[in-house]
């Protein structure tokens, strides 16, 4: 079995949730974390920072590289890059986990939260991509996976909430490309979604609350999914768009209990699926 140990991986978003979550089960393995996101002080709704984060992943037996990185600005994307392969030596995985939601109709979503949406999701995504792939080039089994749902054009997806439906396809678009621009040079490039909702702040705050929380699996559950991945040959898995549940089940996962947050509670399904 592949595993992560001595892999370097640069997740946005990783402070929190599942881009957290991720980084703990490489770091199990001994891999590397560049955690680049935003959050350096304590927020009284948000829990955790880069440097907390960074703490947890040393004591599960990772390295830790906190980065203050808003990923809308490419200097500090670029800054971030270089700092991860100063100390590290290269760049073997770019996890593109960091997103801004508003699920809000046309007239009532205020230009700056459109402009929030598609700066981190779609421009973040593709700035950090074009960073990190000249680095990902050298490594041995360099893949991309951007937290991401499948490309379904029904108009039941967009009628809702379009500004953040463009801003999430638009991360999805960069794997339908990307993964056909990059597939001679052996770069995975692959989406991972969730079959259910996922408890995490932005659920907790923004999606429902405590009554959402019940029917949501833990974010181990993409954590777990997103190591199947990313431990596959690069050259042989490329441009998928993978649901968790589906990935897990091909590695021979049949119980699901232990990502329930509330045990026998009945699943919500997710978003685009």
């Amino acid at each position: 079995m592949a595993d992560l140990k001595g892999k370097t991986l640069f997740i946005t978003g990783a402070s929190r949730g599942i881009g957290k979550a991720i980084a703990l089960r490489a770091a199990r393995d001994g891999a590397n974390i560049v955690i680049a996101a935003k959050t350096t002080e304590p927020h009284p709704k948000l829990p955790g920072t880069i440097y907390t984060a960074a703490e947890e992943i040393e004591k599960a037996g990772g390295k830790a590289l906190p980065c203050a990185v808003d990923i809308r600005d490419e200097q500090q994307i670029a800054a971030a890059v270089a700092k991860a392969v100063e100390t590290f030596g290269g760049i073997d995985i770019l996890v593109n986990n960091a997103s801004a939601i508003s699920l809000t109709g046309t007239l009532e979503t205020p230009m700056k939260r459109f402009d929030l949406m598609h700066g981190i999701n779609t421009r973040g995504t593709f700035a950090c991509s074009q960073a990190c792939i000249p680095y990902l080039k050298k490594s041995s089994n360099p893949h991309i996976l951007n937290n991401s749902p499948p490309l379904n054009m029904e108009a039941r997806w967009f009628g809702p909430h379009v500004a953040y439906t463009m801003a999430k396809f638009g991360m999805s678009m960069c794997v339908l490309g990307m993964a056909e621009e990059f597939r001679d040079e052996g770069i995975a490039v692959n989406a991972i979604w969730p079959r259910t909702v996922i408890a995490t702040a932005a659920v907790q705050n923004l999606l429902g609350g405590d009554e959402t929380i019940r029917g949501s699996r833990s974010p181990e559950v993409m954590a777990d999914a997103a190591y199947a991945i990313l431990t596959k040959p690069s050259r042989q898995f490329t441009g998928n768009f993978c649901i968790d549940e589906d990935v897990l089940r091909a590695e021979g996962v049949t119980d699901f209990s232990k990502y329930q947050m509330v045990p026998g509670a009945e699943l919500l399904p997710d978003y685009f699926i």
